[in-house]
């Protein structure tokens, strides 16, 4: 079975067995997928794990039959100082890449504000002189304008009367 067949036949997602798996040091076969495929044992030692988890037992002292008995914890080095030396070396490359990102963030910043503001300044630019161009056409004197040459808005149209309307005309539009 899958580690999805498992799961569902034990209630449990599938996150949930892989942990138990590797936290219980199960050895379990897997496919050429890198997959666990679970045998009729493996489901037998995960069933004991499943209902001794539900008797309150935590992970780390769960008892396997067969495979193996209570899991005791082991560090993995024997050197302490040797690895505070290498978490320290690990915080300062961190803290190096994490100074180098926040510079090159910065520069980005910049440079497209500094963008941002020579648009505005050539946005500027254009409308002083668009201002000066209408200060210098408000000084000249108006044109007289002939009759003939007004515009279609300058000149004056009569207005037409309009008749009073019935209501029922206005309401039903006959």
């Amino acid at each position: 079975m899958n580690t999805g067949a498992v799961a569902k036949l034990l209630g449990v997602s599938q996150s949930t067995i892989q942990r138990w798996v590797k936290q219980l040091k199960l050895e379990t076969e897997r496919n050429e997928l890198g997959h666990y495929l679970f045998t009729k044992e493996d489901i037998f030692l995960l069933k004991q794990v499943h209902e001794q988890l539900n008797r309150g037992v935590l992970l780390q002292n769960v008892e396997i039959e067969g495979k193996r008995k209570a899991r005791k914890g082991v560090p993995a080095s024997t050197q302490p100082g040797m690895d505070f030396t290498r978490l320290l070396a690990r915080m300062d490359d961190f803290e190096q890449r994490l100074n180098a990102k926040a510079d090159d963030v910065t520069s980005y910043q910049l440079l497209h504000h500094r963008s941002e503001i020579e648009e505005l300044q050539e946005e500027i630019v254009k409308l002083n002189q668009r201002v000066i161009a209408l200060e210098k056409k408000q000084e000249q004197p108006p044109a007289v304008h002939s009759p003939d040459n007004l515009l279609i808005f300058d000149q004056e149209t009569p207005r037409k009367r309009m008749k009073k309307k019935n209501i029922l005309t206005m309401l039903f539009g006959f």
